[in-house]
This record gives structure tokens, sequence and C-alpha cells, in this order.
């Protein structure tokens, strides 16, 4: 399997090496993990956006018009880049996380 193909049920960890082989490919390499946040803080303002168009509230219609999966995804993959970049294990982080909230009481 290429690097830049996902097996049919993906991972984290299959994600996770398929960002970091497109991220070289496509050259975004050099971009800081500041930049990369910064970018992510963009696409989830494009993800609300694209929530309120789909709830039916009242958005620009004279700007580029955003679809919610689409953003998602860019939400998705920016989160697993930056993952990457501070050498954090995204599914272990996860399960670690995942853990503490089920001892906590939720109300």
């Amino acid at each position: 399997m290429n690097t830049l193909d996902l097996p049919e049920k993906p991972t984290l960890k299959d994600y996770q090496t398929y960002m970091q082989a497109m991220v070289l490919e496509r050259g975004f390499d050099k971009e800081t993990v500041s930049e990369v946040f910064l970018l992510l803080v963009e696409e989830v303002g494009e993800l609300a956006k694209a929530i309120r168009k789909t709830n039916g509230q009242k958005i620009d219609m004279s700007r580029k018009q955003h679809e919610v999966e689409e953003e998602a995804a860019d939400v998705f993959w920016l989160v697993i880049d930056l993952c990457n970049r501070l050498d954090i294990d995204l599914e272990k982080a996860f399960r670690e996380k995942e853990a503490k909230n089920k001892t906590r009481v939720w109300q």
C-alpha cells in the first residue's frame, strides 16, 4: 500500500501516517505549528458557518458557501496535522482522555 492510500477501514494511526506523507508531498511541511493552528481556527469558523447554513440561520449569501462535510474534513485533517507536528499519538491520547472522562460525573 502506498503511503498516500488509506486502507478501507483506517485507524487513527493510518490517518496520521497518511497526513504525514500528504503534507510532505503537497509542500505543506514548511508551515509552523502556529500557522497550522491558525488554519485550523479558520476552518472551524468555516465549519460553523456551514452548520449555520444547514440550520437555516441567516448567512451572507454573497460569500462562498461551505458544505458541512467538507469543512468537517478540513478540521479533521488539520487536527491530525497538528498532532503529527507535536508528536502526539492521537489514538493513544484519545483513549487516555476518554479513560479520565469515564471517571467524571456528568450532569
